[in-house]
């Protein structure tokens, strides 16, 4: 049992059971209660994988090249992705959210720059009542003001699971908007789905690590973005919700958080106006993926990835 439990981090496997003291064991009938029990557990599981924020061409490209061998490797079963850098490094256009839905992405995130590119306001008004077009898997941030173009959460199904995605920003250091904390619990009570990945785009770790404890045990999976620099602390909270403060960039690490480091490091010298242009060398694939039970919800393990 072993070398399987061992892919799991701290998930506990059934064991067969031990002969009691007078009676005859029957290794066959524990192997096959064991296989069965196995059966079941794997039946039950759903693998989520989440990709870091898409940055430029560089992210676009290697989300392009690297997707299916990472679906294949983890049995990856529904994948979403942060995608408001797609272009040039500032915002996503239609033809961009089309482009990383043809790769297989399934549903994609979003946060402070998705008005950089304005037609994007006419691509959410494409949904025209189809709750699972491209323009609906497409989010921004739910907490922004109630009357902006798009959706800031999604339901769905993939295979035979109802799963939920909610996409919300943070306040600290970041643009005002209605609180994420209680923008959560109104779009939680209003989901059916068990399986819930929220996406909390954020600057300050303290917020992102509070929304984690104040939803643990409501959602399956709290995931940080927008710093661009992943974090060494994921890890399942007590009451079954996977946590993680950064997923980190897709894009080009041999720059500033995915811009060219010539330019960030002479802002910084001068403070003078720069156009700011993606970096292009170093190009990585940063994710985690998920693993958890369909029927509750309830993470098992979460797993950073790094290609």
């Amino acid at each position: 049992m072993e070398p399987l439990a061992a892919g799991l981090k701290g998930v506990p496997f059934p064991q067969p059971r031990k002969a009691r003291a007078g009676c005859p064991h029957d290794s066959r009938r524990d192997a096959s209660a064991t296989r069965g029990m196995l059966e079941s557990y794997f039946e039950a599981r759903v693998r989520i994988l989440f990709i870091g924020d898409i940055f430029g061409r560089p992210g676009r490209i290697i989300v392009k090249e690297k997707l299916p061998s990472l679906v294949e490797t983890y049995s990856v079963d529904l994948v979403i992705a942060n995608g408001e850098n797609s272009a040039a490094g500032f915002g996503i256009t239609p033809p961009l959210a089309e482009e990383l839905f043809e790769l297989g992405i399934d549903v994609i995130t979003t946060g402070n720059h998705i008005w950089d590119k304005r037609e994007i306001i006419d691509f959410f008004q494409m949904a025209d009542g189809n709750a699972h077009s491209p323009s609906r898997r497409l989010l921004r941030p739910a907490n922004f003001a109630a009357d902006l173009p798009g959706r800031g959460v999604y339901e769905g199904c993939k295979g035979k699971v109802p799963y939920g995605v909610i996409n919300l920003q943070g306040r600290v250091f970041m643009a005002s908007n209605d609180d994420p904390f209680r923008v959560a619990d109104q779009l939680i009570n209003g989901l059916q789905a068990k399986v819930i990945l929220v996406d909390m785009h954020a600057e300050a770790t303290s917020e992102k690590i509070s929304l984690g404890w104040y939803l643990d045990g409501r959602v399956t999976a709290v995931v940080g973005t927008h710093t661009h620099v992943p974090t060494a602390d994921e890890r399942v909270l007590p009451n079954g919700t996977a946590y993680i403060t950064d997923v980190g960039m897709t894009g080009p690490y041999d720059g500033v958080i995915g811009v060219k480091k010539e330019l960030v490091v002479g802002k910084f010298l001068n403070n003078m106006p720069v156009r700011f242009e993606p970096a292009s060398g170093d190009v990585r694939l940063c994710a985690v993926v998920i693993e958890c039970d369909e029927t509750t919800g309830r993470a098992r393990s979460i797993e950073r990835v790094m290609v």
